[in-house]
């Protein structure tokens, strides 16, 4: 499976082999386990410099991004806990701006696995204790992490005092963890997702979050007051209109900062996010003109990226190829946002089974020329007959991106969607790896 990756390291392997081959055991949920584990490692979860904790649908691994590019640009040593990997499982773990080294990387899941063996712990929560002693052993500023699935009993939510918290976007995703019934949580699916994305508030620690519709807002505002955090809500207690800059206004005053370089509309909500987190809390100083050039040089990965040139790119001749891993309806909506006056594009598409076969074709189709189908590697995909009929087009199938890209017609600019896991494996064949 690709969630656990392959490393050249044969110290890594071994490790990854070990995470391979663990698995949630049915009915187990909870924060138990990881805070038994984090207890027999001597807690490092509590000894981390200042923690930027963010959740959020679509939008958290573009808003850590800019967090950790805005301290960096102070001149900040930032740790950064992003997920999933794209194509080397290193890069969840950045220590002090790097990507961790594989024999770090190789003793500190050795040792989480060693301590925790009788616990029967899951790949993420072995995962997460890992990130908290690399970034508990190396000294260090301020740490960004990212949540994964949800937040409430996501195993990053053990940090129990975060300098501050941030919510992006909510929307409906991985609905057969998120929404599974549960006595005293809602019964409308967004306020659901709300009310466990919010669930990573702590006590005198102050929220941020976007502006949402009316129930799932509730559900933010309800959480946070039941867990006694101070929710600082866009449209009330901070603003960002975007034009030709971001216009920024809050209680500590107004700024003007530039748009970011990542491509889509979109990218502009998710600096300035990052922006209200740094002002709502008081213990990372950090001034404006930091905050311009890091929102200036953010970058990451498989979101609207501009592939450059590699031998994928390559055989799509002077074509620009597009790349994103976006897979539920609000990344489609947010794609197609990008694309609304583009000429005709080909689409390349590979989804899991257990995703929206619709959620980027539909918002898509009256701009495509053609939808081509491929694997997405490592794991069990929609075939093209599950994408036929959200499209009057035409759908091929192909065995692999390279092979969709050689068979399309002369005109029109390529996007390639769908996965991350497709992502991944997309910028390792035009050797673009993050780094």
């Amino acid at each position: 499976m690709r969630d656990f990756a392959i490393s050249e390291n044969p110290r890594v392997q071994a490790q990854l082999d070990r995470l391979g081959a663990l698995s949630l055991p049915q009915g187990r949920l909870g924060l138990d386990t990881v805070r038994d584990m984090c207890a027999r490692l001597g807690d490092p979860q509590n000894k981390l410099p200042p923690v930027f904790h963010v959740a959020g649908t679509n939008g958290k691994g573009s808003t850590c991004a800019y967090l950790r590019a805005i301290l960096e640009a102070q001149g900040l040593v930032v740790h950064t806990a992003t997920k999933p990997h794209l194509v080397r499982y290193n890069e969840r773990i950045r220590v002090a701006g790097h990507l961790i080294s594989d024999e770090s990387l190789a003793d500190l899941l050795e040792r989480v696995l060693d301590a925790s063996a009788d616990l029967g712990p899951s790949f993420f929560e072995v995962t997460t204790v890992a990130t908290f002693l690399a970034f508990a052993e190396t000294p260090a500023d301020a740490c960004v992490i990212e949540t994964g699935l949800g937040g409430r009993l996501d195993a990053t939510n053990v940090v129990e005092a975060p300098a501050v918290c941030g919510i992006a976007t909510l929307g409906i995703d991985h609905e057969s963890f998120l929404l599974l019934p549960e006595e005293g949580t809602p019964e409308e699916p967004l306020a659901r997702i709300a009310f466990e994305k919010a669930s990573i508030a702590k006590p005198g620690a102050p929220l941020v979050v976007q502006s949402y519709a009316a129930s799932p807002l509730a559900s933010v505002l309800a959480t946070a007051g039941h867990i006694g955090a101070t929710v600082h809500l866009r449209g009330r207690d901070w603003s960002a209109d975007v034009g030709d800059k971001i216009y920024y206004r809050d209680v500590h005053g107004s700024l003007d900062l530039p748009l970011p370089t990542l491509a889509g509309a979109h990218q502009a909500d998710n600096a300035a996010l990052a922006v209200a987190m740094l002002r709502h809390q008081s213990i990372v100083p950090v001034t404006p003109e930091a905050m311009a050039h890091g929102i200036k040089t953010a970058r990451w990965p498989a979101r609207l990226q501009r592939l450059g040139p590699g031998p994928l790119t390559a055989l799509a001749g002077n074509r620009t190829v597009w790349l994103d891993g976006g897979h539920n309806p609000d990344a489609g909506l947010a794609i197609a946002r990008h694309f609304a006056d583009a000429a005709p594009l080909h689409l390349i598409m590979g989804m899991l089974t257990s995703k929206d076969p619709s959620a980027i074709l539909r918002p898509l189709e009256e701009r495509l020329a053609s939808v081509s189908i491929v694997p997405a590697p490592g794991h069990d995909a929609h075939s093209p007959q599950d994408f036929a009929p959200f499209t009057a087009l035409a759908v091929h199938s192909f065995a692999n991106v390279a092979e969709a890209l050689t068979a399309l017609p002369p005109e029109g600019n390529v996007l390639i969607a769908g996965s991350l896991y497709l992502a991944g494996d997309v910028l390792k064949r035009n050797d673009e790896a993050p780094n």
